[in-house]
């Protein structure tokens, strides 16, 4: 991959043998996002966990204490009062088999996340294989299948995170913009970091947390200190 002349020059300013604490390492990222627009900040972990086993899989929701700095377009499934209160709560698309109808036949993707209520996952499930390649199929274990749309909204609209492993036992999550600064930045990365080390499943052995990179959107990754 090319990099421009930008990212070149950030890469200079990078002490590669170095591993940052983490408000220096926040302190070098942000001294390397060097876009115009406002990058994000992005955490990735790698984990000394075999994702292939059932128990050793890591994953849960956070919602951040100063949020992701994103507008969430939030689709709510669900019919009757669920459906009032989905409305009422600010989702922007509120309905039933007609919206899955219109995923299903005009390819529509104008929402970040779909909630819905445990009843209407039949339907939902007819569009499974559209949905789960995208990360959007709705899933108990974070939060977006609930009776509780209320507070499922409210949650994802103040900056909610689902982390996750990815194949390669590597966690990556957003951890803000750059325009949130140090402090916010930092606050967010503790928090984050906390719920991940407090996931470690019990069939994990040795080292849990591998490792801990942060980068911007468009600059070079920083090394920062692991905490077990």
């Amino acid at each position: 991959m090319k990099h421009g002349k930008q990212y070149i020059e950030s890469v200079k300013t990078i002490d590669k043998s170095k591993v940052y604490e983490a408000g220096e390492g926040i302190e070098a990222v942000l001294a390397t996002a060097k876009a115009k627009f406002d990058e994000t900040v992005e955490l990735h972990v790698r984990l000394g966990v075999d994702p292939k086993q059932a128990d050793q899989q890591v994953r849960g929701v956070l919602v951040l204490p100063n949020g992701t700095g994103k507008k969430v377009r939030v689709l709510v499934l669900a019919k009757g009062e669920k459906a009032d209160q989905a409305k009422a709560a600010g989702a922007d698309f509120v309905g039933a088999e007609e919206l899955v109808q219109k995923i299903q036949t005009e390819n529509w993707f104008d929402f970040d996340v779909i909630i819905t209520t445990p009843d209407m996952m039949g339907v939902v499930g007819r569009i499974g294989k559209i949905l789960g390649p995208k990360g959007l199929m709705p899933n108990p274990k974070s939060g977006t299948v609930t009776m509780d749309v209320v507070k499922a909204i409210n949650d994802t609209k103040a900056g909610k995170v689902e982390y996750r492993l990815d194949k390669t036992a590597i966690i990556h999550c957003p951890i803000g913009k750059k325009s949130f600064g140090k402090e916010k930045l930092l606050e967010n990365y503790e928090a984050l970091i906390d719920a991940i080390v407090k996931a470690k499943p019990a069939a994990a052995k040795g080292q849990y947390v591998r490792s801990i990179t942060l980068a911007s959107t468009m600059g070079p990754g920083v090394k920062i200190a692991a905490k077990n």
